[in-house]
């Protein structure tokens, strides 16, 4: 009788699936394609802003309407440009150290090591929705490294 019952879940399990048509594979081909150029253009921004340190990044990958979820950081692409001239004033270009990346749609997540003034280690996760190529809103998160954890995972 178990083999009857689970032999009929089966067939009705697969007779319920439908074929993946033209459209829906066309579809997730392009929702695949949206998600690699958003990861593409959030990394390219990255490293051009905060590893090379050159704020001509905003004029390029930043909205004029960019809106600010970051509390010490005004709305709009003027002032964020602002407000990044100012952090870099005397620091030297660096490598961005991307831990991960991961895109849903207009939504690219990165997870990036990142090193405080004094050196010790800094986890920062940072959210960017995208509009037509353009960068149009951020999050972000920051967490220091403690020098002594509860558990043996690392942040990284």
């Amino acid at each position: 009788m178990v083999k009857v019952m689970t032999f009929s879940v089966l067939l009705l399990t697969l007779g319920c699936q439908q074929p993946q048509t033209n459209e829906s594979k066309e579809a997730a081909q392009k929702q695949l394609d949206e998600n690699k150029e958003n990861k593409r253009i959030v990394l390219d921004f990255y490293q051009q802003m905060f590893g090379d340190k050159d704020v001509s990044a905003v004029d390029k990958y930043i909205s004029p309407q960019y809106i600010q979820h970051n509390p010490s950081v005004a709305d709009g692409a003027a002032a964020f440009k602002l407000a990044a001239a100012k952090w870099f004033e005397g620091q030297p270009k660096t490598k961005i150290a991307v831990q991960h990346i991961a895109s849903d749609g207009d939504l690219v997540f990165i997870h990036l090591k990142n090193k405080n003034p004094d050196g010790s280690l800094k986890s920062t996760i940072d959210i960017f929705r995208l509009e037509k190529g353009k960068i149009v809103e951020h999050w972000d998160a920051q967490q220091d490294v403690p020098k002594n954890a509860a558990n043996a995972h690392p942040m990284f």
